[in-house]
C-alpha cells in the first residue's frame, strides 16, 4: 500500500471502540530500492515508537492510561503509517479489557501482523512513570559549528572524510535535524547521533549534510537509511550507526537506529525536546 491510500492527510472519524483495522501498513521495499538497498541489508537495527496517549477502560469502567513503546525490527516487510497508528490507539478509549496485560497481548498480535515481523510492546503503568528516563544525546556536538549554508535538500556530495590518516572512532550528534512528512507536508523535528570508526568525516561537511534534509519529504525510518546509506558511501567508514530521535506528534515519537556493527539496543531515554 502506498501513503496516499492511507488516513494521512484526510478527514477522518474517530472511533474510541477497539478496531485493528485501523491500522495500515506502507511497505519499506519501495523507498529502500530508490536508494539501492538490495534484499540483504546493510544494517541491522529497530524503530522505537513511544506513545504517550493509550486509554482504556477497566471491567468497571474505570478509564486506565499507559505509556506503550513499541520496537519494529528493520527487517520487518512493513512500517505503519503513523495517523492510522494514532487512530488505532485512539480506538481503545472506550473499550473495555480484563487487565493492561491484555490490552499489551491485543496491541503486540495487532501490530505485529500489519509489520509481518514480532514487534516487542512494552506497557508503562503510572506506577512506573517516575523510572522513565530523560536524558541527552552523547557525542561532540556538531551544533557547535559557526558556518554559512544554503543547501536544504539532501546532498551526499557534502560529506567528506580523510583516509590518508589513522581512523578514528567518533561519536557526533546534531539537534538540527528536520523533514517533512511526505502527505501532509507537516514538518518534523528531530536529532541525530552518528557513531563510526574509520577516516576521520569533516564535521563542517556533516551537519551540512544533516541541514541538508530540512526541506525532505520522507518518513522519519527513511530518512536514518538514506542518512546511513549516503554516509556508507561518500566517507566508506568500517563501522557506523545512526540514531535519530524525532519529537513526538499526535501523541507518538519514531525513533530509528541503524547500525552495521554490534551495539547495545538504545535505552529508549526521551530528549528534553520530546
Amino acid at each position: 500500500m502506498t501513503p496516499d491510500q492511507s488516513p494521512l492527510g484526510k478527514e477522518v472519524v474517530y472511533t474510541e471502540q477497539y478496531d485493528p483495522l485501523l491500522l495500515f501498513p506502507i511497505d519499506r521495499k519501495t523507498a529502500r530500492d530508490a536508494i539501492g538497498i538490495g534484499a540483504r541489508l546493510p544494517f541491522f537495527g529497530t524503530d522505537i515508537w513511544n506513545a504517550y496517549e493509550l486509554s482504556w477502560l477497566n471491567r468497571r469502567g474505570k478509564p486506565q492510561i499507559a505509556v506503550a513503546t513499541f520496537f519494529v525490527p528493520a527487517e520487518s516487510p512493513n512500517i505503519v503509517e503513523s495517523k492510522s497508528f494514532k487512530l488505532y490507539l485512539g480506538s481503545f478509549a472506550q473499550t473495555a479489557f480484563d487487565s493492561i496485560d491484555d490490552v499489551r497481548a491485543a496491541i503486540k498480535r495487532d501490530v505485529s501482523a500489519i509489520c509481518g515481523v514480532n514487534v516487542s510492546v512494552q506497557l508503562a503503568a503510572p506506577g512506573d512513570f517516575g523510572k522513565l528516563q530523560m536524558e541527552e544525546f552523547d557525542g561532540l556536538s556538531l551544533d557547535r559549528l559557526d558556518l554559512d549554508t544554503d543547501v536544504y535538500s539532501p546532498d551526499p556530495s557534502l560529506l567528506k572524510a580523510t583516509h590518508d590518516e589513522a581512523p578514528v572512532d567518533e561519536t557526533l550528534f546534531s539537534n538540527l535535524l528536520k523533514s517533512n512528512c511526505p502527505v501532509t507536508g507537516q514538518p518534523d523535528w528531530g536529532s541525530v547521533q552518528i557513531r563510526y570508526y574509520g577516516g576521520q568525516i569533516d564535521h563542517a561537511g556533516l551537519l551540512r549534510y544533516v541541514i541538508s534534509y530540512r526541506g525532505h519529504t520522507g518518513f522519519h525510518e527513511q530518512c536514518v537509511e538514506r542518512i546511513f546509506m549516503d554516509i556508507m558511501r561518500e566517507c566508506q567508514p568500517e563501522r557506523l550507526a545512526v540514531y535519530a530521535r524525532y519529537t513526538r506528534r499526535g501523541g507518538l515519537d519514531i525513533n530509528p537506529f541503524r547500525t552495521n556493527f554490534n551495539l547495545p539496543m538504545p535505552d529508549n531515554a526521551r530528549l528534553a525536546r520530546q
